[in-house]
């Protein structure tokens, strides 16, 4: 497993597991307990979830999923935008601990944007990680506006991660967010890397695949963590797609490949609205 090192001194996996879509129906919460277990043994030690995912039904699985080895796990969940005021964000987080059953998230991300003064979520996120239920937090789906305007209020260096939209499918970020991020010291963590599947079928993924007798999938999150300050968490469900997922740690992608990759994904040409989901 290849790591990186965040602006607080964390050290976090580049591949971990994501959790959009998981709490959604209990008769799925022990087959999706499983996946992220078999995930962390196979080194993907960090977890991202959401309080909006399942409506905390995912931070309950997670929590089921680390129980016993909380120590060896990276946790990440994220808050609504209008539960970020001053006290909003606070008592969020504190629900979202209990149901994830710890007493400290590794990371609290601002889920996006919303009315509330960004100022407000930075002074909660300040407080929460004085009172040491954050260890650190960052922000989620923020272009390169929101970005500078983060910065007008936040102490510096404060924010440590931007997760947003990442693939071969969408490559807008590279043109500006993802080379500012580079400079500012900010990783950026991708979102959806596989494109819900949709780009899987690709018949240049598949080629690159076959070259190194893996799945498509392992292909795309390679290209992915071709950067160093980017970290990924593909949404996994199944053992057969936390195993394909988790071969992507193991091989790095070639000149040709990626010249290759580039033909059949274009890169960006110009400025581009931040794609979200």
């Amino acid at each position: 497993m290849r790591f990186l090192t965040l602006r607080n001194g964390a050290r976090v996996p580049k591949l971990g597991l994501g959790t959009w879509g998981m709490g959604e129906r209990r008769s799925d919460r022990s087959a999706e307990v499983k996946a992220l277990q078999l995930g962390l043994d196979l080194g993907m030690t960090l977890i991202d979830t959401a309080e909006m995912y399942g409506e905390g039904g995912a931070e309950e699985v997670v929590g089921e999923a680390i129980a016993g080895r909380r120590d060896s796990v990276y946790v990440v969940s994220k808050v609504y935008p209008h539960n970020a005021s001053r006290t909003g964000a606070i008592a969020a987080c504190e629900r979202s601990l209990r149901r994830l059953r710890i007493e400290t998230l590794d990371l609290y991300l601002l889920h996006w944007r919303g009315s509330i003064p960004l100022s407000e979520t930075v002074e909660a996120f300040e407080k929460l990680k004085k009172d040491g239920k954050i260890r650190a937090w960052g922000v989620s789906n923020f272009d390169p506006g929101d970005m500078a305007d983060l910065a007008k209020v936040a102490p510096a260096d404060a924010c440590v991660a931007n997760q947003v939209l990442y693939h071969l499918g969408s490559r807008g970020i590279e043109w500006d967010l993802l080379p500012e991020a580079r400079e500012q010291g900010v990783a950026i963590m991708a979102y959806s890397p596989l494109d819900q599947g949709r780009i899987l079928r690709n018949s240049t993924l598949k080629s690159v695949a076959d070259k190194y007798g893996v799945a498509p999938s392992a292909v795309a999150l390679a290209w992915v963590l071709r950067h160093e300050h980017v970290f990924t968490i593909p949404k996994a469900a199944s053992p057969e797609h936390v195993r394909a997922n988790a071969a992507a740690a193991d091989f790095t992608l070639d000149k040709d490949d990626l010249q290759a990759l580039d033909k059949a994904f274009p890169p960006p040409k110009g400025p581009t609205p931040l794609a979200m989901l």
